[in-house]
């Protein structure tokens, strides 16, 4: 294959969970102004999963609809990202490989960095193809948000999945080579092995994102990336969506640009429609404002995108696509609006109880009740394992 054979994202899918909890409903539990949450960090409501939904159901749910379309001969690897892993050893992906039907003759391994795996995955599955065009690779980013109720965290929690098809000749993206790369030892988000979850610095976790978005801009520069008036969108990693705003105008201030508010919102606003009504989703994040930007833009045939992808702890990537001539013919937009539209809404009360929901852990048979409508559901634990049941 030629050095500028394109390589990219070939198909885009997503998912969500059963439920949804607006945040107008959350303001009144705990007598928050609502302009906190709509204007301040720019969420209405979040994603929240049913009893037996959790990553793995989320990722077959996503990943499904891509490998109807284009069928699993030429899959030969599985990349799932997420940072709420099922398992300490065994990759989610394993039960989405055997789910989704996929052959034997493939490699299936699961990545980790907080909310930058998904980064990850993409950039090593564009290198197994550019070894072999004629494979293509399954990139999953799947991940649930949770704090602690009542915490300052609880208003971003979300829950998505992204899967991706990385292929030779795509029909959506094409990734450009250069790619800028940060990392540094930060504890601004970290969840250990005995937490069912993560312990946040709020204003640490923020400056360590900017801190990572200038790191990472830099080496782009350094490498022989795009200039930044190049670029007609971008999209950022959304722990919440007015992040994104606050990292652009960090950008723009760096590199010497009048901060607009009207130019930012052309170049930012369309990539925050999905995550204001999801919530946080980790690794899947940054992907789904990709899909919110192709599914509400008129054109961008042939248009620049950044993309900004930030995991705490810190890593962070800045790099570019390209939008391929007849995108819009390969999108899934109805799709993507009934997979919001059809969560149903939560009150505080039934929220609650979701969210306290554990796991047991005493080896037992355990059954979990229906509630889910989605293709796979997690149908019990069963002597430490996990039974996954198809509809």
């Amino acid at each position: 294959m030629t050095s500028d054979t394109a390589i990219g994202i070939h198909d885009l899918s997503f998912a969500t969970t059963e439920f949804v909890l607006e945040h107008t409903v959350l303001a009144e539990y705990d007598g928050t102004d609502i302009g906190k949450y709509h204007v301040g960090i720019g969420q209405r409501s979040m994603s929240v999963p049913a009893a037996d939904e959790d990553i793995v159901t989320m990722a077959v749910a996503a990943a499904a609809p891509i490998t109807a379309r284009h069928g699993v001969d030429q899959i030969r690897t599985v990349l799932f990202a997420t940072e709420t892993s099922i398992d300490q050893s065994k990759a989610a992906g394993v039960y989405v490989h055997s789910l989704l039907g996929l052959p034997s003759s493939a490699r299936v391994v699961e990545l980790k960095q907080a909310c930058y795996s998904g980064t990850a995955a993409l950039q090593l599955a564009i290198g197994l193809v550019r070894r072999d065009p004629s494979q293509r690779v399954l990139v999953i980013a799947s991940d649930i948000s949770k704090y602690d109720l009542d915490s300052p965290g609880e208003a971003t929690q979300g829950a998505a999945a992204v899967a991706m098809l990385v292929s030779a000749d795509p029909t959506l993206i094409r990734i450009e080579d250069p790619s800028g790369l940060y990392t540094a030892d930060v504890m601004d988000f970290w969840r250990p092995n005995y937490r069912t979850t993560a312990l946040v610095d709020g204003h640490q976790s923020i400056g360590a994102y900017l801190q990572a978005l200038e790191g990472s801009w830099k080496d782009y520069t350094e490498q022989g990336g795009r200039p930044l008036s190049d670029f007609s969108a971008f999209c950022y990693h959304q722990p919440f969506t007015k992040m994104a705003f606050k990292a652009h105008r960090h950008l723009l201030n760096i590199c010497g640009q009048d901060a607009d508010p009207a130019e930012i919102s052309r170049t930012l606003g369309l990539t925050t429609a999905y995550n204001s009504v999801l919530g946080n989703s980790y690794t899947a994040s940054m992907y789904v404002a990709l899909a919110s930007l192709l599914d509400h833009a008129d054109d961008l045939t042939d248009q620049a995108i950044g993309f900004v992808s930030y995991g705490s702890g810190s890593v962070a990537e800045f790099f570019a696509g390209t939008v391929v001539p007849g995108y819009q013919g390969h999108l899934r937009t109805a799709a993507n609006r009934e997979a919001i539209d059809r969560r149903q809404p939560l009150d505080h009360a039934r929220y609650r109880e979701l969210h306290g929901r554990s796991i047991p852990n005493d080896g037992g048979v355990h059954p979990v009740p229906r509630q889910t409508g989605a293709p796979v559901r997690l149908s019990a634990l069963d002597h430490h394992k996990r039974i996954y049941e198809l509809r």
